[in-house]
Protein backbone atom coordinates (compact mmCIF):
# COMPACT_ATOMS: atom_id res chain seq x y z
CA UNK A 1 0.00 0.00 0.00
CA UNK A 2 0.90 3.75 -0.80
CA UNK A 3 0.23 6.47 0.85
CA UNK A 4 0.55 10.41 -0.82
CA UNK A 5 0.85 13.05 2.35
CA UNK A 6 0.03 16.58 0.63
CA UNK A 7 0.04 19.86 2.60
CA UNK A 8 -2.50 21.98 1.98
CA UNK A 9 -1.51 25.38 -0.23
CA UNK A 10 1.93 24.98 1.72
CA UNK A 11 3.31 28.17 1.86
CA UNK A 12 0.26 30.21 3.02
CA UNK A 13 -0.08 27.31 5.41
CA UNK A 14 3.27 27.94 6.68
CA UNK A 15 3.06 31.70 6.96
CA UNK A 16 -1.02 31.34 8.48
CA UNK A 17 1.40 29.00 11.50
CA UNK A 18 2.72 32.38 12.17
CA UNK A 19 -0.23 34.61 11.51
CA UNK A 20 -3.31 32.77 13.20
CA UNK A 21 -5.43 36.13 12.54
CA UNK A 22 -5.15 35.12 8.65
CA UNK A 23 -6.90 31.95 9.02
CA UNK A 24 -10.19 32.42 6.97
CA UNK A 25 -8.93 34.98 5.18
CA UNK A 26 -7.73 35.51 1.69
CA UNK A 27 -3.53 35.19 1.82
CA UNK A 28 -1.76 34.68 -1.68
CA UNK A 29 2.31 34.17 -2.02
CA UNK A 30 4.11 35.37 -4.63
CA UNK A 31 6.85 33.86 -6.56
CA UNK A 32 10.83 35.60 -6.57
CA UNK A 33 10.75 39.32 -7.01
CA UNK A 34 7.35 39.47 -6.64
CA UNK A 35 6.04 38.31 -9.90
CA UNK A 36 3.37 35.71 -9.89
CA UNK A 37 1.03 34.13 -7.61
CA UNK A 38 2.12 30.23 -6.42
CA UNK A 39 0.14 29.82 -3.54
CA UNK A 40 -3.38 30.53 -2.73
CA UNK A 41 -5.28 30.00 0.51
CA UNK A 42 -9.18 28.83 -0.44
CA UNK A 43 -10.35 32.06 0.56
CA UNK A 44 -8.00 33.84 -2.17
CA UNK A 45 -9.52 30.82 -4.94
CA UNK A 46 -13.06 31.73 -4.20
CA UNK A 47 -11.75 35.42 -5.34
CA UNK A 48 -10.98 34.19 -8.61
CA UNK A 49 -7.52 34.87 -8.23
CA UNK A 50 -5.53 32.67 -10.51
CA UNK A 51 -2.20 30.28 -9.98
CA UNK A 52 0.55 31.72 -11.91
CA UNK A 53 -0.77 34.67 -13.05
CA UNK A 54 1.11 37.85 -12.79
CA UNK A 55 0.60 39.86 -9.47
CA UNK A 56 0.16 43.15 -11.30
CA UNK A 57 -3.26 41.79 -11.97
CA UNK A 58 -4.43 42.20 -8.34
CA UNK A 59 -2.64 45.11 -6.93
CA UNK A 60 -6.07 46.67 -6.37
CA UNK A 61 -7.39 43.97 -4.21
CA UNK A 62 -3.56 44.11 -2.52
CA UNK A 63 -4.07 47.88 -2.05
CA UNK A 64 -7.19 47.71 -0.34
CA UNK A 65 -6.46 44.87 1.71
CA UNK A 66 -9.09 42.40 0.50
CA UNK A 67 -5.80 39.75 0.40
CA UNK A 68 -2.87 39.59 2.49
CA UNK A 69 0.32 39.23 0.31
CA UNK A 70 3.59 37.11 0.67
CA UNK A 71 6.53 37.32 -0.90
CA UNK A 72 8.29 33.53 -1.22
CA UNK A 73 10.49 32.98 2.39
CA UNK A 74 12.26 29.60 1.01
CA UNK A 75 14.52 29.25 4.10
CA UNK A 76 11.46 29.13 6.14
CA UNK A 77 9.52 27.08 3.81
CA UNK A 78 12.27 24.35 3.94
CA UNK A 79 12.73 24.38 7.57
CA UNK A 80 9.08 23.76 8.07
CA UNK A 81 8.80 20.95 5.16
CA UNK A 82 11.67 19.11 7.14
CA UNK A 83 9.77 19.03 10.23
CA UNK A 84 6.54 17.48 8.60
CA UNK A 85 8.48 15.37 6.27
CA UNK A 86 10.44 13.85 9.93
CA UNK A 87 6.92 13.34 11.27
CA UNK A 88 6.04 11.28 9.05
CA UNK A 89 9.10 9.01 8.58
CA UNK A 90 8.13 7.89 11.82
CA UNK A 91 4.39 6.49 10.67
CA UNK A 92 5.99 4.58 7.77
CA UNK A 93 8.85 1.88 7.37
CA UNK A 94 9.55 3.61 4.27
CA UNK A 95 9.09 7.32 3.10
CA UNK A 96 9.88 8.76 -0.42
CA UNK A 97 9.91 12.89 -0.17
CA UNK A 98 8.43 13.92 -3.68
CA UNK A 99 8.32 17.63 -3.18
CA UNK A 100 8.96 20.53 -0.46
CA UNK A 101 5.06 19.51 0.38
CA UNK A 102 4.58 16.13 -1.09
CA UNK A 103 5.76 12.77 0.42
CA UNK A 104 4.55 8.98 -0.81
CA UNK A 105 4.55 6.68 2.32
CA UNK A 106 5.44 3.03 1.47
CA UNK A 107 3.64 -0.10 3.37
CA UNK A 108 4.47 -3.48 2.74
CA UNK A 109 2.96 -6.51 4.72
CA UNK A 110 0.16 -4.38 6.91
CA UNK A 111 -2.92 -6.39 5.38
CA UNK A 112 -4.91 -5.79 8.62
CA UNK A 113 -4.26 -1.74 9.24
CA UNK A 114 -7.24 0.24 8.93
CA UNK A 115 -5.76 2.79 6.64
CA UNK A 116 -8.47 5.56 7.92
CA UNK A 117 -7.61 5.35 10.73
CA UNK A 118 -4.30 5.88 10.30
CA UNK A 119 -3.85 8.34 7.95
CA UNK A 120 -6.33 10.62 10.56
CA UNK A 121 -3.80 9.33 13.30
CA UNK A 122 -1.28 11.23 10.53
CA UNK A 123 -3.18 13.97 10.24
CA UNK A 124 -4.17 14.85 13.20
CA UNK A 125 -0.03 14.61 14.83
CA UNK A 126 1.20 16.45 11.55
CA UNK A 127 -1.01 19.34 12.77
CA UNK A 128 -0.87 19.18 16.37
CA UNK A 129 3.35 19.16 16.12
CA UNK A 130 3.45 21.64 13.18
CA UNK A 131 -0.10 23.35 12.47
CA UNK A 132 -0.12 22.52 8.78
CA UNK A 133 -3.05 20.91 7.39
CA UNK A 134 -2.56 17.94 5.19
CA UNK A 135 -4.49 15.19 2.87
CA UNK A 136 -3.71 11.89 2.48
CA UNK A 137 -4.87 9.38 -0.24
CA UNK A 138 -4.02 5.75 0.54
CA UNK A 139 -3.98 3.08 -2.47
CA UNK A 140 -1.78 0.07 -3.92
CA UNK A 141 -0.02 1.72 -6.35
CA UNK A 142 1.56 5.66 -6.18
CA UNK A 143 -1.01 6.42 -9.32
CA UNK A 144 -4.15 5.43 -7.32
CA UNK A 145 -2.54 7.35 -4.38
CA UNK A 146 -2.03 10.17 -6.41
CA UNK A 147 -5.99 9.81 -7.43
CA UNK A 148 -7.50 9.42 -3.78
CA UNK A 149 -5.40 12.22 -2.40
CA UNK A 150 -7.23 14.25 -4.65
CA UNK A 151 -10.70 13.36 -3.99
CA UNK A 152 -9.33 13.54 -0.27
CA UNK A 153 -8.30 17.36 -0.76
CA UNK A 154 -11.56 17.91 -3.23
CA UNK A 155 -14.17 16.77 -0.91
CA UNK A 156 -12.62 17.48 2.73
CA UNK A 157 -16.06 17.75 4.61
CA UNK A 158 -16.63 14.31 3.20
CA UNK A 159 -13.67 12.81 3.57
CA UNK A 160 -11.91 14.46 6.75
CA UNK A 161 -8.69 14.83 4.43
CA UNK A 162 -8.28 11.41 3.81
CA UNK A 163 -9.33 8.54 1.35
CA UNK A 164 -8.50 5.16 0.43
CA UNK A 165 -8.94 3.20 -2.83
CA UNK A 166 -8.70 -0.48 -1.60
CA UNK A 167 -11.35 -1.97 -3.74
CA UNK A 168 -11.84 -2.59 -7.27
CA UNK A 169 -15.54 -0.58 -6.94
CA UNK A 170 -13.87 2.56 -5.27
CA UNK A 171 -10.92 1.99 -7.77
CA UNK A 172 -13.57 2.03 -11.04
CA UNK A 173 -15.43 5.14 -9.38
CA UNK A 174 -12.48 7.53 -8.37
CA UNK A 175 -11.10 7.16 -12.34
CA UNK A 176 -14.47 7.48 -13.76
CA UNK A 177 -14.03 10.60 -11.88
CA UNK A 178 -10.70 11.65 -13.30
CA UNK A 179 -10.61 13.48 -16.18
CA UNK A 180 -7.10 12.61 -18.02
CA UNK A 181 -5.50 14.97 -17.41
CA UNK A 182 -5.31 15.17 -13.86
CA UNK A 183 -3.52 11.63 -13.86
CA UNK A 184 -0.28 12.38 -12.22
CA UNK A 185 2.54 11.64 -15.24
CA UNK A 186 0.35 12.98 -17.63
CA UNK A 187 1.35 16.75 -19.08
CA UNK A 188 -0.55 18.64 -21.28
CA UNK A 189 0.94 17.50 -24.72
CA UNK A 190 0.10 13.99 -23.73
CA UNK A 191 -3.87 15.11 -22.50
CA UNK A 192 -3.99 16.92 -25.75
CA UNK A 193 -3.40 13.59 -27.67
CA UNK A 194 -5.53 11.26 -25.27
CA UNK A 195 -8.28 13.91 -25.27
CA UNK A 196 -8.00 13.67 -29.80
CA UNK A 197 -8.43 10.41 -29.79
CA UNK A 198 -11.74 9.98 -27.05
CA UNK A 199 -10.10 9.79 -23.83
CA UNK A 200 -11.55 12.08 -21.68
CA UNK A 201 -11.35 9.95 -17.95
CA UNK A 202 -8.71 7.84 -16.19
CA UNK A 203 -10.90 4.91 -16.52
CA UNK A 204 -10.95 5.26 -20.29
CA UNK A 205 -7.10 5.13 -20.37
CA UNK A 206 -7.04 1.81 -18.25
CA UNK A 207 -9.08 0.07 -20.53
CA UNK A 208 -7.21 0.53 -23.95
CA UNK A 209 -4.60 -2.12 -25.26
CA UNK A 210 -1.39 -2.39 -24.08
CA UNK A 211 0.25 -1.47 -27.67
CA UNK A 212 -2.53 1.63 -28.95
CA UNK A 213 -1.31 3.15 -25.17
CA UNK A 214 2.65 2.33 -25.79
CA UNK A 215 2.29 4.17 -29.40
CA UNK A 216 0.70 6.78 -28.37
CA UNK A 217 2.76 7.69 -24.59
CA UNK A 218 5.92 5.08 -25.02
CA UNK A 219 6.74 3.29 -22.13
CA UNK A 220 5.96 5.63 -19.20
CA UNK A 221 2.19 5.94 -20.62
CA UNK A 222 1.85 1.68 -20.74
CA UNK A 223 3.36 2.50 -16.85
CA UNK A 224 0.68 4.41 -15.96
CA UNK A 225 -1.92 2.82 -17.25
CA UNK A 226 -0.83 -0.61 -15.32
CA UNK A 227 -0.96 1.45 -11.97
CA UNK A 228 -4.46 3.13 -12.81
CA UNK A 229 -5.09 -0.73 -13.00
CA UNK A 230 -3.77 -1.40 -9.50
CA UNK A 231 -0.80 -2.98 -10.21
CA UNK A 232 2.65 -1.26 -9.21
CA UNK A 233 4.75 -0.30 -12.01
CA UNK A 234 6.54 3.35 -10.93
CA UNK A 235 9.45 2.21 -8.80
CA UNK A 236 10.42 4.28 -5.84
CA UNK A 237 12.82 7.21 -7.14
CA UNK A 238 16.35 7.14 -6.85
CA UNK A 239 19.25 9.61 -6.30
CA UNK A 240 20.80 9.40 -9.42
CA UNK A 241 22.74 12.19 -10.64
CA UNK A 242 21.04 15.20 -12.68
CA UNK A 243 22.25 15.31 -16.19
CA UNK A 244 22.81 18.80 -15.79
CA UNK A 245 22.45 21.63 -13.22
CA UNK A 246 21.23 25.08 -13.73
CA UNK A 247 20.93 28.69 -11.61
CA UNK A 248 18.85 31.22 -13.06
CA UNK A 249 17.66 34.56 -11.14
CA UNK A 250 14.99 37.25 -12.22
CA UNK A 251 16.82 40.51 -11.46
CA UNK A 252 15.36 43.06 -8.79
CA UNK A 253 15.38 45.42 -11.26
CA UNK A 254 16.08 45.43 -15.40
CA UNK A 255 20.07 45.48 -15.73
CA UNK A 256 21.56 47.64 -17.88
CA UNK A 257 25.00 47.40 -16.99
CA UNK A 258 27.69 44.54 -17.88
CA UNK A 259 29.26 45.09 -14.38
CA UNK A 260 25.98 43.96 -12.69
CA UNK A 261 25.14 41.08 -14.82
CA UNK A 262 28.93 39.37 -14.93
CA UNK A 263 28.28 40.05 -10.96
CA UNK A 264 25.54 37.57 -11.29
CA UNK A 265 26.71 35.13 -13.63
CA UNK A 266 29.68 34.99 -11.40
CA UNK A 267 27.34 34.40 -8.52
CA UNK A 268 25.20 31.56 -10.29
CA UNK A 269 28.08 29.95 -12.26
CA UNK A 270 29.54 29.36 -8.07
CA UNK A 271 26.35 27.94 -7.38
CA UNK A 272 25.96 25.83 -9.63
CA UNK A 273 29.79 24.42 -8.62
CA UNK A 274 28.87 23.64 -5.21
CA UNK A 275 26.10 21.21 -6.22
CA UNK A 276 28.16 19.97 -8.83
CA UNK A 277 31.00 19.18 -6.16
CA UNK A 278 28.07 17.58 -3.99
CA UNK A 279 27.46 14.87 -6.41
CA UNK A 280 31.08 14.47 -6.75
CA UNK A 281 31.14 15.47 -10.63
CA UNK A 282 33.02 17.51 -12.90
CA UNK A 283 31.39 19.16 -15.63
CA UNK A 284 32.89 19.81 -19.39
CA UNK A 285 30.89 22.16 -20.51
CA UNK A 286 28.51 25.10 -19.70
CA UNK A 287 25.62 27.50 -21.03
CA UNK A 288 25.20 31.22 -20.56
CA UNK A 289 22.03 32.86 -20.84
CA UNK A 290 20.00 36.32 -21.24
CA UNK A 291 16.41 37.62 -21.33
CA UNK A 292 15.08 40.88 -21.51
CA UNK A 293 11.81 41.50 -20.03
CA UNK A 294 9.05 39.99 -22.50
CA UNK A 295 6.16 41.44 -20.95
CA UNK A 296 7.34 44.90 -21.94
CA UNK A 297 6.49 45.23 -25.58
CA UNK A 298 7.83 48.79 -25.50
CA UNK A 299 10.93 47.65 -25.24
CA UNK A 300 13.39 46.01 -27.33
CA UNK A 301 14.08 42.42 -26.91
CA UNK A 302 17.03 40.12 -27.17
CA UNK A 303 17.55 36.67 -25.66
CA UNK A 304 20.88 35.28 -26.49
CA UNK A 305 22.66 32.17 -25.50
CA UNK A 306 26.36 30.35 -25.61
CA UNK A 307 27.66 27.18 -25.20
CA UNK A 308 31.41 27.31 -23.82
CA UNK A 309 33.28 23.82 -24.34
CA UNK A 310 35.62 23.58 -20.98
CA UNK A 311 39.29 22.60 -21.98
CA UNK A 312 38.79 20.23 -19.01
CA UNK A 313 36.63 18.65 -16.71
CA UNK A 314 36.38 20.97 -13.35
CA UNK A 315 33.93 21.70 -10.43
CA UNK A 316 36.06 24.34 -9.01
CA UNK A 317 33.86 27.52 -8.73
CA UNK A 318 36.86 29.59 -9.57
CA UNK A 319 37.11 27.89 -12.88
CA UNK A 320 33.35 27.86 -13.94
CA UNK A 321 32.66 31.57 -12.85
CA UNK A 322 35.96 32.13 -15.21
CA UNK A 323 34.82 30.15 -18.51
CA UNK A 324 30.80 31.44 -17.82
CA UNK A 325 32.64 34.80 -17.82
CA UNK A 326 33.50 34.31 -21.21
CA UNK A 327 30.40 33.36 -22.32
CA UNK A 328 28.41 36.16 -20.99
CA UNK A 329 31.55 38.28 -23.38
CA UNK A 330 30.43 36.49 -26.16
CA UNK A 331 26.43 37.49 -26.20
CA UNK A 332 26.55 41.11 -23.87
CA UNK A 333 25.09 43.83 -26.32
CA UNK A 334 24.97 47.42 -24.85
CA UNK A 335 21.33 49.01 -25.13
CA UNK A 336 19.00 46.29 -23.99
CA UNK A 337 17.41 46.00 -20.60
CA UNK A 338 18.14 42.44 -19.13
CA UNK A 339 15.42 40.95 -16.65
CA UNK A 340 17.16 37.24 -16.39
CA UNK A 341 20.40 35.47 -16.56
CA UNK A 342 21.38 32.26 -16.02
CA UNK A 343 24.35 29.35 -15.95
CA UNK A 344 24.07 25.64 -16.93
CA UNK A 345 26.42 23.33 -16.52
CA UNK A 346 26.09 20.14 -18.68
CA UNK A 347 27.70 17.44 -19.74
CA UNK A 348 29.03 15.42 -16.45
CA UNK A 349 32.25 13.13 -15.41
CA UNK A 350 32.63 11.71 -12.14
CA UNK A 351 35.36 13.95 -10.23
CA UNK A 352 38.04 11.11 -9.96
CA UNK A 353 37.52 9.78 -13.15
CA UNK A 354 38.40 12.20 -15.76
CA UNK A 355 41.62 12.15 -18.08
CA UNK A 356 44.41 14.10 -17.65
CA UNK A 357 44.77 16.45 -20.11
CA UNK A 358 48.24 16.73 -22.02
CA UNK A 359 48.40 20.30 -22.18
CA UNK A 360 45.97 21.67 -19.69
CA UNK A 361 44.22 20.74 -16.62
CA UNK A 362 42.51 22.31 -13.69
CA UNK A 363 44.56 23.75 -11.18
CA UNK A 364 45.13 21.17 -8.33
CA UNK A 365 45.01 24.01 -5.94
CA UNK A 366 41.40 24.95 -6.04
CA UNK A 367 40.15 21.45 -4.81
CA UNK A 368 41.48 21.88 -1.13
CA UNK A 369 40.21 25.35 -1.47
CA UNK A 370 36.88 24.62 -2.64
CA UNK A 371 36.58 21.88 0.35
CA UNK A 372 37.05 24.69 3.21
CA UNK A 373 35.08 27.11 1.09
CA UNK A 374 32.08 24.02 1.38
CA UNK A 375 32.82 23.61 4.93
CA UNK A 376 32.57 26.89 6.46
CA UNK A 377 29.84 27.63 4.08
CA UNK A 378 27.60 24.59 5.36
CA UNK A 379 28.59 25.73 9.26
CA UNK A 380 28.28 29.39 8.97
CA UNK A 381 25.85 29.42 6.31
CA UNK A 382 25.23 29.95 2.40
CA UNK A 383 27.69 32.23 0.75
CA UNK A 384 29.44 33.21 4.10
CA UNK A 385 32.74 32.66 1.70
CA UNK A 386 32.52 33.89 -1.94
CA UNK A 387 33.83 34.31 -5.23
CA UNK A 388 36.35 37.59 -5.12
CA UNK A 389 33.88 38.31 -8.41
CA UNK A 390 30.91 38.14 -6.45
CA UNK A 391 29.15 40.91 -4.51
CA UNK A 392 30.09 41.28 -0.67
CA UNK A 393 26.20 42.07 0.09
CA UNK A 394 23.36 39.56 0.50
CA UNK A 395 23.59 36.52 -2.21
CA UNK A 396 20.35 36.48 -3.82
CA UNK A 397 18.98 40.23 -5.25
CA UNK A 398 15.38 39.95 -5.39
CA UNK A 399 12.05 42.07 -4.61
CA UNK A 400 10.90 40.96 -1.83
CA UNK A 401 8.60 43.86 -0.62
CA UNK A 402 6.37 41.30 1.35
CA UNK A 403 8.41 38.89 3.39
CA UNK A 404 7.50 37.67 6.52
CA UNK A 405 10.28 37.06 9.68
CA UNK A 406 12.25 34.04 8.99
CA UNK A 407 10.98 32.35 12.58
CA UNK A 408 12.45 29.56 12.58
CA UNK A 409 15.53 28.89 10.71
CA UNK A 410 17.37 32.42 11.99
CA UNK A 411 17.59 33.03 15.95
CA UNK A 412 17.51 36.51 15.88
CA UNK A 413 14.25 36.32 14.15
CA UNK A 414 12.38 33.79 16.21
CA UNK A 415 9.10 34.46 17.63
CA UNK A 416 9.16 36.14 21.26
CA UNK A 417 6.05 35.01 23.59
CA UNK A 418 5.11 37.49 25.94
CA UNK A 419 3.25 35.95 29.04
Amino acid sequence: MFALVDCNNFYVSCERVFRPDLRNRPVVVLSNNDGCVVSRSAEAKELGIRMAAPAYRYQSLFREGAVHVFSSNYPLYGDMSTRVMQILSAFAPDIEVYSIDESFLHYTGCTDTDWDAHGREIRATVGRCTDIPVCIGFAPTKTLAKAANHIAKKFQQRTGGVYVIDTDEKRTKALNWLPVEDVWGIGYRSAKKLKAAGIHTAMQLALQPDEWVASLMSVTGLRLKYELQGRPAIEKEGEAPRKNIATTRSFENDYTGYGDIRERVVTFAGACAEKLRRQRMESRSLMVFLLTNRHRSDQAQYNPSTVVQLPFPTNSGIEIARYAVQGLQRIFREGYRYKKAGVVIMDFTPENGSQVNLFENSNPKHKPLMEVMDTINRRLGTQKVKLGGQDPGPGLKMRQEHLSPHYTPRWDEIMTVKV
